[in-house]
C-alpha cells in the first residue's frame, strides 16, 4: 500500500506531494491539467523504464520518492528514483542504492497500472490461469501442487535417461581415457585425508634427530645438574628463609615454587617426547615414496586430493555406464516413463479442478461487467490441452479469457477484439472477483471511464467503491459519479504560463495543498514553463470541483447537485 509519493520536476509539475487514502482516492481535473505527468511519476517508483523525457524543461534531474508498506512490513519501505536529463537512472531503497529490478520486484509487484494504453496482465494470456488459480485456490490448490511436483519429477528422471543413454553412447577415446583415469588412480588408491596426515609425518621423520637434540637439551637445561629447576628452587629456599622478617619473600618464594611445578612437568613432557622418536630410514623412505605418488596424481587430476576422488568416481561412472548401459538406460527408461505416467495423471486432475471451477469465475466477472452495463457484454474460460512438449510448471493446457461483446456473438480472445475501455472494466470486475485473493494491494485506473455516462457511471463508481474494500484504489476520472465516492480527492490543475494562478476554491491553504508550489526559478514573478499542482479537495473546494465536473462551472444549482452527491456519497 502507498503511504504517500513526493514529486518533483516530473513534465509540468515542479513539486507534488500525495497521500493516498487506504481506500479510493479520486484525481480530477480538466483535461490536459497534467495527471498523466503523475501517473508517470507512479510508473518510475514501481520500477518501469526511465524516459529522460520525463524530466521538467530547464531541470536537470526528476526526483519521485514514496514510503510504502508492503505485505506484513509494519515499518515501511522509502524508495526513491532520480533520473536525469541524460536519461541516467539511480534507484534507493531504505537508503541503500539498488536496482531498477529490484525496485521492480519490490514495489512494482503490489502495484498494478491498469490505464487503457499499458501493457496489462489482463492482456497477456499467460497470466490468465493465476487468476483463476487464486480465485479457487481451495479447490485447485491442491491439484496444482500436486501438478509441479510431478512435473519435476518427470524433468528430473527425463534429464537422467539422457544422461545414461549419451553416456552409453560414448566415444571409443573417451571410454579408453576413463579406463585408464580410474586404473592410474586405483593404482595408488588415495583416500581421504591421507595427504594430509602424510605430511605431518613425514615433516617429523625428517627432522627426527633435530627434534631429538633439541627435545634432549632443553630436559638438561631444565632438569640437568645445576639446571634451571635446582636453580629456581635454590632461589625459593633462600627467600623462605628470611620471610619471618619480611612477608612479601615468603609470597616470592611461594611464586618461585609454582614455577618450579611449571618447569618440571616441561622438563619430563621433553624426556618423554625425546624416548619416543624413532629414526626408521626404510620407514623414511617408504612415506616418501608414498608422497610422491599421491602428488603425482594431485599434478594429473587435481589440484587436491578431493578432486582426484571426484575425478575418480566420475570415470567409474561412464565406465559402469557403458559396461552396464543396456540396463542403466533400461531402469532410467521405466522411471522415465513412471514419471510421466504419475504426471499425466496430475495434469488431468488438474484440468478438472479448472475446469470445474472456470464457468464459475466467468460466471462472477460477467456479473460485475454487467454491474457496469457493458451492454451484455460476458467472458468465457477457454482450456485447451497441449502437447507433452509445450507442458509447463503452471499446467498442461493453455488457458485464456475469452471475450464476447454480446449475446449472440462469439466469444473470441479478449486481448484481439476488446476495447481499451472494455479491458479496464473487465479488470476492474475481475479485481472486484478476486477480492481479497489478488497479490496486488494498490490498483491505479487511468481512463477507466472512458466514454462513460449516466447509469453506467453510476455503476462504475459503486464498483470501484465496492474494489476499495479490499485494495487500495487509485483513479483518475472525469465522473462526478465516481468523484463522490472518494475517501480522499486531489485536483489536478495547470498553473498558466507567465505564473497565471490556478483558480481558487473556498478551502485551498497554500503551500500544504499544492506542494509547496510558489513563482519559483529564482525570480519574483511568472513561471517560464507552465506549473501541474496537486491539490487536496475536502469541504467547499470539494464540493465547487464535483460542480465543475458536473456542468463546467459553479452555479447555484450545480453546488447543490454536488453537495447532496457527496452526502450520498458519504452515507454509502
Amino acid at each position: 500500500m502507498i503511504d504517500e509519493i513526493h514529486v518533483q520536476n516530473v513534465a509540468l509539475i515542479r513539486e507534488a506531494h500525495l497521500v493516498p487514502a487506504r481506500g479510493l482516492t479520486v484525481l480530477t481535473g480538466e483535461t490536459g491539467a497534467g495527471k498523466t505527468a503523475l501517473l508517470s511519476a507512479l510508473k518510475l517508483l514501481c520500477g518501469e523504464r526511465a524516459d529522460a523525457g520525463y524530466v521538467r524543461e530547464g531541470s536537470s534531474s526528476l526526483l519521485v520518492e514514496g514510503r510504502l508498506f508492503c505485505g506484513d512490513d509494519l515499518d515501511g519501505t522509502v524508495v526513491s528514483r532520480k533520473v536525469g536529463s541524460d536519461g541516467r537512472s539511480r534507484v534507493s531503497i531504505d537508503g541503500s542504492l539498488a536496482s531498477v529490478g529490484e525496485l521492480a520486484s519490490r514495489v512494482g509487484s503490489t502495484v498494478d497500472l491498469c490505464g487503457q494504453h499499458e501493457h496489462q496482465r489482463l492482456l497477456r494470456q499467460q497470466t490468465h490461469v493465476g487468476m483463476l488459480d487464486a480465485w479457487a485456490a481451495e479447490s485447485i490448490g491442491a491439484a496444482l501442487a500436486a501438478y509441479r511436483e510431478a512435473f519435476s519429477k518427470a524433468q528430473a528422471a527425463a534429464a537422467e535417461l539422457e544422461r545414461v543413454e549419451e553416456a552409453g553412447q560414448a566415444s571409443s577415446a573417451k571410454l579408453d581415457e576413463a579406463r585408464f583415469v580410474l586404473q592410474r588412480i586405483d593404482e595408488i588408491n588415495p583416500v581421504e585425508g591421507e595427504y594430509e596426515e602424510l605430511a605431518n609425518t613425514l615433516a617429523k621423520a625428517e627432522h627426527a634427530e633435530s627434534l631429538a637434540r633439541a627435545a634432549d637439551t632443553a630436559h638438561a637445561a631444565l632438569a640437568g645438574e645445576s639446571g634451571a629447576i635446582d636453580a629456581v628452587s635454590a632461589a625459593a629456599a633462600a627467600l623462605d628463609s628470611m620471610s619471618a622478617v619480611d612477608d612479601q619473600f615468603g609470597a616470592q618464594a611461594a611464586s618461585l615454587r609454582e614455577a618450579t611445578y611449571v618447569l618440571e612437568d616441561v622438563a619430563r613432557e621433553a624426556l618423554a617426547y625425546r624416548d619416543s622418536i624413532e629414526y626408521d630410514p626404510d620407514t623414511l623412505a617408504e612415506n616418501q615414496d608414498r608422497m610422491g605418488a599421491l602428488q603425482g596424481l594431485m599434478r594429473a587430476f587435481g589440484p587436491r586430493i578431493e578432486d582426484v576422488l571426484a575425478r575418480r568416481d566420475e570415470a567409474a561412472d561412464l565406465v559402469s555406464l557403458v559396461d552396464d548401459s543396456a540396463e542403466r538406460v533400461r531402469r532410467a527408461r521405466a522411471e522415465a516413463e513412471k514419471a510421466e505416467s504419475e504426471l499425466a495423471e496430475a495434469a488431468n486432475a488438474l484440468d478438472e479442478a479448472r475446469r470445474e471451477a472456470a464457468p464459475r469465475f466467468a460466471q462472477a466477472v460477467s456479473r460485475q461487467m454487467a454491474r457496469l452495463e457493458m451492454g451484455g457484454a460476458s467472458i468465457e474460460c477457454s482450456l485447451e490441452r497441449q502437447a507433452r512438449g509445450q507442458w509447463t510448471k503452471t499446467g498442461p493446457s493453455r488457458f485464456e479469457f475469452l471475450f464476447r461483446p454480446a449475446e449472440g456473438l462469439a466469444a473470441r480472445p479478449l486481448a484481439r477484439i476488446a476495447s481499451g475501455g472494455e479491458v479496464s472494466r473487465v479488470m476492474l470486475a475481475i479485481k472486484v472477483v478476486l477480492g481479497e485473493t489478488d497479490e496486488v494491494e494498490t490498483l491505479v485506473f487511468d481512463e477507466v471511464d472512458a466514454g462513460v455516462g449516466g447509469a453506467t457511471a453510476v455503476a462504475l463508481a459503486a464498483v470501484l467503491a465496492d474494489l476499495a474494500k479490499t485494495h487500495q484504489v487509485i483513479v483518475v476520472t472525469h465522473l462526478p459519479q465516481v468523484a463522490v465516492m472518494g475517501d480522499a480527492h486531489y485536483l489536478v490543475a495547470k498553473q498558466g504560463d507567465a505564473g497565471a494562478p490556478i483558480p481558487r476554491v473556498e478551502g485551498q491553504s497554500g503551500d500544504r495543498d499544492t506542494g509547496g508550489q510558489g513563482a519559483s526559478d529564482g525570480s519574483s514573478g511568472g513561471l517560464s514553463v507552465p506549473e501541474t499542482v496537486l491539490v487536496s479537495l475536502e469541504g467547499e473546494a470539494r464540493v465547487a470541483e464535483v460542480a465543475r465536473m458536473l456542468s463546467g462551472d459553479a452555479s447555484e444549482t450545480s453546488l447543490a447537485h454536488a453537495a447532496e452527491m457527496l452526502a450520498r456519497g458519504d452515507r454509502r
